[in-house]
């Protein structure tokens, strides 16, 4: 993170408004519902990465998402970060109609939030100068914004709340909901909050980075702080125990309630942002858990978890996509989406925001679109279609070495071409063969692989290409596999 401002132990409570961009600046044509102008959405920017450029920067720069739709607008929160530069602190606030094109509107603070910075100096540390993965919850009339505030001391850091009428700010900060501090015993990082309100109207938050893994605390609803003061919560998700010790690379927890299966689904960040940064995913019956995985084990034990539903890909003739976890989840419309950063290989301190739609299996599991929302137009997709040469990735690698200096590389998954024969077999082999009662496509592998495909109209990103059919899915153990139609 870059070097930002700091505040003192006598500022006030109360943060002043969020600095309002000079409209004259803004490119309006991205307010425009018209068609989307592709032209302006490159892998890399780095001449609209300085901070002097804040209001072009658009989708760019973006890190950590946290989605909230007001209006005709969504609004997305992220992290204080810019490709090759320093900038100041605040937690950065886009709006977007279309999902697809962003304009930068400003920040929710003017400064570090004065009571996170003091309880990290009361405790012999010194905060970082930028906020990390917020979280936006929209409650009655009142905007909700929990911020991560850590610092040059390991483990100690803090998640705070502050409020606002208006999704644009001013915000102005109430407390703090819970703390981090090394104090010798094992217990997680206090950053990355994900909040929820239950069916039954409890409040509830999920947090948790490195060391002991993810943590859920319950919330007052009345004031979105902690029901108990100074209370952690219980931990419900770590990794597998390995090379001596948990893997404490998990972080980053989402979650979401989904009505048509009656479950909660949590989904966590796997391994080192700039190596095989994954998502993983678990459900669960009540929103403290326990969570399972998709082989029905408690997500609380020493495992590594699948199904892993996004990973680092790299379809042909394009240098990939790394980063891509800590994700937003939200619906629409009935539509869930998943929003996540992405890192080009070509360059991976490059932060692009990404948005893919999502669907979910016969049986309730979460899916992901091989390719990023592009507003594309919806409808069916006939089986005369589905013939002909595919693109493949299977996201493969389950367990991961244990700490992020042991892990050197994105590990992309990459694709293998793939043939959908006329006659009904795969790759001109009659022992493998194909089914389709749309939406769902079937990829038998010789009895063997199972594979259960949705399959959805799309962008081709790699190939500039305005609309292929795409599937998305997941075999009998749970392992996801993406297919791209390039004839």
């Amino acid at each position: 993170m870059g070097l930002l401002l700091s505040c003192r132990e006598d500022d006030p409570p109360a943060l002043g408004p969020i600095q309002t961009p000079d409209t004259t600046r803004i490119d309006t044509t991205r307010l425009d519902d018209g068609p989307v102008d592709f032209s302006q959405l490159a892998d890399t920017y780095g001449q609209l990465a300085s901070p002097d450029l804040v209001y072009q920067w658009a989708h760019y720069n973006s890190h950590d998402p946290s989605i909230l739709k007001e209006g005709r607008f969504f609004y997305s929160y992220g992290t204080d970060v810019a490709f090759g530069h320093e900038i100041r602190p605040g937690i950065q606030i886009r709006r977007s109609i279309n999902l697809v094109e962003w304009e930068f509107v400003g920040w929710v603070f003017n400064t570090l939030p004065p009571e996170g910075a003091r309880f990290i100096r009361q405790n012999g540390g010194e905060p970082n100068n930028s906020l990390w993965a917020p979280y936006i919850q929209k409650v009655g009339d009142e905007y909700r914004l929990y911020y991560s505030l850590a610092s040059n001391t390991p483990r100690l850091s803090v998640i705070g709340l502050a409020t606002s009428d208006d999704p644009r700010g001013p915000f102005r900060e109430r407390g703090v909901v819970v703390t981090s501090q090394d104090n010798n015993s094992i217990q997680t990082n206090a950053i990355d909050p994900s909040v929820i309100i239950d069916q039954n109207g409890k409040h509830w938050m999920y947090y948790g980075s490195a060391w002991d893994g993810i943590y859920v605390l319950e919330l007052d609803p009345d004031t979105g702080l902690a029901v108990r003061n100074g209370d952690k919560g219980k931990r419900i998700a770590q990794r597998a125990f390995t090379g001596g010790r948990v893997n404490g690379n998990i972080e980053g927890p989402e979650i979401t309630y989904n009505e048509t299966f009656n479950k909660y689904y949590l989904f966590i960040a796997y391994d080192w942002l700039e190596t095989k940064y994954n998502v993983r995913v678990g459900r669960a019956d009540q929103p403290e858990g326990p969570f399972y995985d998709y082989l029905g084990r408690d997500m609380n034990q020493e495992n590594d978890d699948v199904p892993m539903i996004l990973a680092p890909y790299q379809f042909s003739g394009h240098s990939g996509w790394q980063g891509v976890s800590h994700p937003a989840v939200f619906a629409h419309e009935g539509q869930y989406y998943m929003a996540h950063q992405g890192r080009p290989g070509a360059n991976p301190f490059y932060m692009v925001l990404h948005v893919r739609q999502m669907y979910w299996t016969e049986e309730g599991w979460p899916l992901v679109s091989p390719q990023r929302y592009a507003a594309e137009e919806e409808s069916p997709v006939e089986e005369s279609e589905l013939i002909g040469q595919w693109e493949q990735i299977v996201l493969g690698y389950q367990v991961v070495p244990g700490y992020a200096e042991e892990q050197i590389s994105p590990d992309f998954q990459t694709s293998v071409s793939l043939t959908l024969d006329i006659e009904g077999t795969l790759n001109g082999d009659e022992s493998n063969s194909w089914i389709y009662e749309a939406p769902w496509l079937t990829l038998n592998w010789n009895n063997t692989y199972i594979d259960k495909l949705y399959v959805e109209r799309g962008r081709d990103w790699e190939n500039e290409i305005e609309s292929t059919i795409l599937f998305t899915g997941l075999n009998q153990e749970g392992t996801a596999i993406w297919g791209k139609k390039t004839e």
